[in-house]
C-alpha cells in the first residue's frame, strides 16, 4: 500500500540510509546502451543511501536487469534479480481491472452508490454512501478518510513489533475510517484513500459471491500465466531468494528488518499482493495492450482527474481508475502505480502502448526528510529515463 503520512518523510516515497558498493547487472542484456543506463540510475539510487536496488525494463528488444546494493545488511549478498517483492498499492491496480471487468460483463456500474453495494457500511460523522460511486472509489475522489491513520497512530519500531501481526476485517478497517468526518464531498476534491479499496475488495466479493484474491487470481493471474504473483497472502513470510527490507523509523535512528508486513495494513484489497518484477512488466504490458479490458472500460479505467501539487506525485500527475499517468521528459506520459510499506517501494510503469515496461524495488526507506526527497527523485529519474530511451 501507499502508507499517508505518519512522519515527516511519508508525503513522498521514501527510502533509507547506507551508502553501499555496486553489483552488476545479471542477466546479459540485448541492447548495451540501455544496460548502461540502467545501471548507472540503480547505482543512482543506491547511492542516495537506499540499502538494495532491483531493476527490471522489459522492451520489444528484450529484457535489462540491474541491481545495486546488498541482499542483506548481515551477510551482503548480491541482491537477487527477480525475487518475491511486497507489491503494496500495486495491488489497487489489479482489484480496479477487475472490477471493470465486472463493468463491461454489466453486472456492475461504475455510477452505483457504495450504499446500494454494501447497504449502511459507510454512514455517520458526515460520511454518506449514497453521495459515493464505485468510480469515486477507484479514483479516489470519495473525500473518505484513510483508515491507515487509525492503525498505526504512532510512528514507531515499538508500534511495527507490538502490532504487526494484528490483523483486522475490512469491514472494521472501514468503521475505523468514519469515525473521522470526510474531505470533501465526493467528487469534489482528490486524496489518496487506502480505505476506498477495502470498499472496492468488498463489492467485487458481493457481486460475485467470490473473494477479491480468488477474482484476481482466475481473471488475471491465471490468463496471463504470472506464477509468481499471489493475492493470497496466507504467509507473512516472503519465499527465497528474497531481499531485507529495512526502515528507519526515525533520523538519525537505526534500520529496522521489517521484512515481514505490518498486517494491519498490508492484507486486503489496498495492498496485500507479493509478485516479481517480471511478472508485474507482463501484467501492465497486457493491460495497456487492451488483453485484459475491452476498449471502452480500459478508455474509461484511462479518463483521469487531476492530482494536487501536494499529492506526492511528479508534477502534471493524473489519477485514472486503478491506474497513475505522470508525464515523461521525452514527451507523452507513462501509466502505472506505485507500492510501499515499511521498509520498500515498489515502482511499476508502462509506456502507453504496454511495449515498455519498468519495475524498481527499493529495499529501504528514510525518516529523514530530505534523504527521502533525494532518493524520491533518484527512482523517478530511473523511471523516466528507462521509458523514455529509445528503441
Amino acid at each position: 500500500m501507499i502508507i499517508r503520512p505518519v512522519w515527516p518523510s511519508a508525503a513522498v516515497l521514501a527510502l533509507a540510509v547506507s551508502c553501499l558498493p555496486a553489483a552488476a547487472a545479471t542477466a546479459a542484456p540485448p541492447d548495451p546502451a540501455t544496460a548502461w543506463s540502467v545501471q548507472r540510475d540503480a547505482d543512482a539510487l543506491r547511492d542516495t543511501g537506499v540499502t538494495a536496488v532491483a531493476v527490471r525494463v522489459d522492451t520489444p528488444r528484450g529484457t535489462v536487469t540491474a541491481a545495486s546494493g546488498v541482499r542483506d545488511l548481515a551477510d551482503r549478498r548480491p541482491v537477487p534479480q527477480n525475487g518475491p517483492l511486497r507489491l503494496g498499492s500495486t495491488t489497487k491496480t489489479f482489484v480496479a481491472t477487475v472490477v471493470l471487468q465486472l463493468v463491461g460483463e454489466e453486472r456492475l456500474s461504475l455510477d452505483q452508490s457504495v450504499e446500494e453495494l454494501l447497504p449502511g457500511v459507510v454512514s455517520g460523522n458526515g460520511n454518506d454512501g449514497r453521495t459515493i460511486t464505485v468510480r469515486d472509489l477507484l479514483r479516489h475522489t470519495s473525500g473518505l478518510s484513510d483508515y491507515v491513520q487509525d492503525v498505526f497512530p504512532d510512528p514507531s519500531a515499538r508500534t511495527y513489533f507490538a502490532e504487526r501481526w494484528s490483523s483486522h476485517r475490512p469491514e472494521e478497517l472501514v468503521a475505523l475510517a468514519v469515525r473521522h468526518a470526510p474531505g470533501f464531498p465526493a467528487g469534489g476534491g482528490w486524496a489518496y484513500s487506502n480505505t476506498n479499496y477495502v470498499l472496492a475488495g468488498m463489492i467485487i466479493e458481493k457481486v460475485t459471491g467470490r473473494t477479491w484474491q480468488q477474482q484476481v487470481h482466475d481473471r488475471i493471474l491465471r490468463p496471463l500465466g504470472l506464477r509468481d504473483t499471489t493475492a493470497d497472502a496466507t504467509t507473512p513470510f516472503l519465499p527465497d531468494p528474497h531481499t531485507t527490507n529495512y526502515q528507519q523509523f526515525a533520523p538519525d535512528g537505526p534500520m529496522v528488518d521489517t521484512t515481514i508486513p505490518y498486517r494491519p495494513f498490508d492484507s486486503g484489497a489496498d495492498g496485500s499482493m507479493t509478485g516479481t518484477a517480471r511478472d508485474l512488466n507482463r501484467f501492465f504490458a497486457a493491460l495497456a495492450g487492451g488483453r485484459l479490458l475491452k476498449p471502452a472500460e480500459l478508455a474509461t479505467m484511462r479518463t483521469t482527474v487531476a492530482v494536487p501539487d501536494d499529492g506526492g506525485h511528479p508534477a502534471g500527475t493524473r489519477d485514472g481508475l486503478g491506474l497513475f499517468r505522470t508525464p515523461l521528459s521525452c514527451g507523452g506520459g507513462y501509466l502505472g502505480h506505485g507500492g510501499s510499506g515499511f521498509g520498500y517501494v515498489v515502482r511499476a510503469a508502462t509506456t502507453t502502448d504496454g511495449r515498455r515496461t519498468v519495475t524498481v524495488s527499493a529495499h529501504s526507506r528514510s525518516a529523514d526528510p530530505r534523504t527521502a526527497e533525494r532518493q524520491e527523485e533518484a527512482l523517478r529519474e530511473l523511471v523516466d529515463r528507462a521509458l523514455c530511451r529509445t528503441p
